[in-house]
């Protein structure tokens, strides 16, 4: 039985790689751990560690996503998102375990009217996205057998996160102001983890960089309007410009992701962003 090794298994992903990792308890075997248990940033313990362990696959979803405190942290911001990757995709290469990396849209500028694509041309805005794309790099170096899953706007019932915020605020005030000019893709995590075990899964691996999210783009100002309408909530959301809403990081101002390699690669089939935030909505809503 083949043994995944989910890395930052607190997070977003990690837990909803929990979610659903009885489902496939007759496949594989899970071993779930957070930063307490594997600081991913001392090379020697991940060493050790997967000497010890020797997974078949190692999802790494941890990650420094503090993005306007990365521009004060930098050095954190690199020793977490670039050095633990390189850390990882170096012991699972002595391994032969495959490395399946998360990465983020965050890579791109956002200066053009298209979607990009896997082979565009990065330039990233800020320390989070250079720290992301140099983690990218180390990974794809140090292991020929790695996957790079660049996705965006990543949100589900855990942790925090822009949905959660949202509707926190929703309960607090009556009026609020969301950025009305700033594209991108909200991705449900519980989606992404279901992509990620379904290429472990499948028979034919194809490694190197691959984009994910559902689709197509929204703003958050009107990805803000779709959580009211999903909670009931009557809250009045305006539209703010990117320059009423200055933040220590510049965001992408359109960071639309092409969908197509892991469509045609992985037979893929992202679903549509407004069908899977209903249901992290209705579940959320549920547990209040």
């Amino acid at each position: 039985m083949k043994k995944i090794l989910v890395v930052g298994a607190n997070g977003q992903l990690g837990n909803c790689l929990r979610r659903i990792a009885f489902d496939y308890e007759w496949d594989f075997t899970f071993l779930f751990v957070g930063s307490s248990e594997l600081d991913i940033t001392d090379r020697d313990a991940v060493l050790d560690f997967f000497e010890e362990e020797k997974p078949d696959f190692c999802i790494n979803a941890a990650a420094y996503t503090a993005v306007d405190l990365a521009e004060k942290e930098p050095e954190r911001a690199f020793a977490v998102n670039a050095d633990g990757p390189g850390n990882l995709a170096e012991a699972s290469n002595e391994t032969g375990t495959a490395l399946i990396h998360i990465s983020t849209d965050y890579v791109f500028d956002g200066e053009t009217q298209i979607s990009y694509s896997e082979d565009n041309f990065t330039n990233p805005p800020g320390v989070y996205g250079a720290s992301k794309l140099k983690g990218e790099e180390l990974a794809l170096e140090g292991n020929p057998k790695t996957i790079v899953i660049r996705t965006s706007w990543l949100y589900s019932e855990y942790s925090r996160n822009f949905v959660k915020t949202m509707l926190n605020l929703f309960d607090q005030k009556e009026e609020i102001g969301v950025v009305g000019d700033q594209f991108g893709q909200p991705t449900n995590a519980n989606d992404l983890a279901d992509t990620i075990i379904k290429i472990i899964a499948s028979d034919r691996k194809t490694y190197g960089v691959f984009h994910y999210s559902n689709y197509p783009e929204t703003t958050w100002y009107d990805f803000a309007a779709k959580i009211a309408e999903y909670s009931g909530s009557g809250i009045r959301i305006n539209s703010l410009s990117t320059a009423e809403y200055p933040t220590p990081a510049k965001r992408p101002v359109r960071s639309t992701m092409c969908l197509d390699k892991i469509e045609e690669h992985y037979n893929i089939d992202p679903r549509h962003w407004e069908n899977s935030l209903q249901d992290c909505v209705e579940n959320l809503m549920d547990t209040k």
